[in-house]
């Protein structure tokens, strides 16, 4: 047979019906099938926010109870589940996920990838998340945990904590915990092999920089909290005594195993903010960002110091007098990196053109209150010090100066910068900015004036106080204060709800960003790029639009504000 005879023989129908009728499915089932980054990642922002939301809702009922002295609102065994589910559902199913949800979504556009290493895996990671959420909340329908998000032996233990809602809180450890490492090993695993052409280490978006390390950190921290809550579980029902004095185990060992992994969990948590905070700032400051070996670097070096730290929780605890010294030293050196970000950022601001966005205004927020977090955590790194203020509410307005500055307000500031990539339209700008100052003003009569109970004495976990304390008036200002703060956070929610069907068409490219997730369309298509450019710098997109105005003659407008960029 000749080789036009054979290229003129019919194409068997079973190819033809397999090549032009793809099967089709239902929307729902879309979503819960995907293998796709993009969605995977969305569906994770989803579901963090509701988890947040709920977090919410239990701080608040905690600050109804605290409001005046005396109240009965809630019971002491009430107040303590909630403070453990409160504590839990934020660290555990808010803060650390969410910022993989944002890593989910945002790796491969900025490096220039199709989709991430290991899509399946992906995916998984995103079900045990929601399956770790499911079992720890079911726990509503029979004996929520009581022992704090920290779960301190013997709290923790049958004799204190007899109920099954323990072993949940042990369950979603390990759930979230899987759920976690597999998600840290794909980011590795993607940044480091499926860059774009061009894309070397130093070109990498500094967001891409602290998903990286985060990633690391999850790596080198999830196994011991694992291996600590395993102990704790057979502690509890295999006869073990790993926390037990009585038959000489030791509380200390579950405090050293839970913080090792505890402090690096806190910068798990603020890395991938600072590196939403390194991206915004040089947009609408319309400059590049200033210092970026630095700010690369120190994000490096925060990651190894985060590890040596742990026991700056411990002050408390007996420890030999040159420990002490120790870790109280370390602790001041995790200061220095932190610094050098702090004035990069500053530096950036400094003479910028800037553009004052919602989100650009939670990225300013983000630097004040974060500073003040900062501040104050030196005074409970020096350990003479902690001896006063430890388990007071100055620990309690601390932690949140830090987590809600580092974490929260960076989280809306990504939120309202890359909102038009994700679903190709815009957020009320007005809207955005007056739930910024609502937060903002919310946030400080709530967390300030925690400061100052501590300073007075107040514990923290106590469920009641007795009038004529000195207490009263600064925790009605606290509660009044999470009033306004769960307001301006409303706005934000009901703001990215309505948007969604509602806000401005935004182009590919509103505000004129510098990474290659602005290069495709918004939001983006299946394959995320038709053609992957070629990097040659650490603003790939700057260099693009540069290169279109040497072809033009002329700048390009912005897709969605309005607003000449200046190159």
């Amino acid at each position: 047979m000749s080789t036009t005879d054979h290229a003129l023989r019919p194409v068997p129908q079973i190819l033809v019906h397999e090549v032009h009728r793809p099967r089709k499915t239902k929307l729902w089932l879309d979503w819960v099938l995907t293998t796709d980054h993009k969605k995977i990642g969305i569906m994770y922002l989803v579901l963090t926010f509701v988890f947040f939301l709920l977090g919410g809702v239990e701080a608040l009922l905690m600050r109804s109870q605290l409001a005046v002295p005396n109240n009965t609102l809630i019971s002491g065994e009430h107040y303590n589940q909630l403070l453990t589910l409160h504590g839990t559902t934020m660290i555990f199913l808010f803060v650390v996920p969410v910022m993989a949800g944002f890593g989910n979504y945002f790796v491969p556009l900025m490096i220039g990838a199709r989709d991430m290493a290991f899509p399946r895996l992906n995916a998984l990671s995103f079900w045990l998340l929601l399956m770790g959420g499911i079992v720890f909340y079911a726990t509503l329908f029979y004996q929520p945990p009581q022992a704090g998000w920290w779960s301190y032996p013997p709290l923790s233990s049958t004799q204190y904590s007899p109920s099954g809602g323990q072993d949940a809180w042990i369950f979603l450890i390990h759930l979230t915990g899987i759920s976690s490492i597999v998600g840290a090993i794909n980011f590795y695993v993607t940044i480091a092999n499926m860059r774009a052409p061009g894309m070397t280490w130093g070109r990498l978006p500094l967001f891409i920089w602290s998903i990286l390390i985060y990633a690391v950190l999850l790596i080198i921290a999830l196994p011991v909290v694992a291996a600590a809550v395993t102990m704790l579980l057979t502690d509890r029902h295999f006869g073990t005594h790993w926390f037990d004095p009585t038959h000489h185990g030791s509380p200390v060992l579950w405090e050293n195993l839970f913080w090792f992994f505890g402090h690096p969990e806190v910068y798990i948590m603020i890395l991938p903010g600072f590196g939403i905070i390194s991206e915004v700032l040089p947009v609408f400051a319309r400059k590049p960002i200033f210092g970026y070996k630095a700010i690369a670097a120190s994000t490096i070096v925060i990651a190894f110091l985060s590890t040596l730290v742990w026991a700056h929780h411990l002050f408390t605890a007996p420890m030999p007098l040159v420990v002490l010294g120790f870790f109280m030293l370390s602790s001041f050196l995790i200061g220095i990196p932190t610094g050098v970000k702090i004035f990069n950022w500053t530096a950036t601001l400094w003479r910028g053109s800037l553009v004052m966005t919602a989100s650009m205004m939670y990225a300013i927020g983000f630097l004040i209150v974060f500073l003040i977090g900062g501040i104050t955590g030196i005074f409970l790194a020096t350990f003479p010090v902690d001896w006063q203020l430890n388990d007071t509410y100055f620990v309690v307005a601390h932690f949140h100066y830090v987590l809600m500055g580092g974490a929260v307000f960076a989280i809306m500031a990504g939120t309202y910068y890359w909102y038009p990539k994700m679903t190709g339209r815009l957020c009320n700008e007005r809207l955005g900015k007056v739930s910024f100052w609502v937060t903002f003003i919310g946030f400080n009569a709530t967390f300030f004036v925690q400061h100052a109970l501590g300073l007075s004495g107040m514990p923290r976990r106590i469920y009641t106080y007795q009038p004529g304390m000195g207490w009263s008036t600064y925790n009605l200002i606290s509660s009044i204060g999470s009033y306004i703060l769960a307001i301006g956070i409303l706005m934000s929610v009901y703001n990215f709800l309505r948007s969604y069907k509602h806000g401005k068409i935004a182009g590919p490219d509103p505000w004129k960003g510098n990474t290659l997730e602005w290069y495709t369309t918004s939001p983006p298509p299946v394959n995320n790029f038709d053609v992957i450019p070629r990097v040659r710098s650490v603003e790939p997109m700057r260099d693009i639009r540069l290169e279109v105005e040497a072809q033009t003659g002329r700048l390009q407008k912005t897709g969605g504000s309005e607003q000449f960029a200046r190159v």
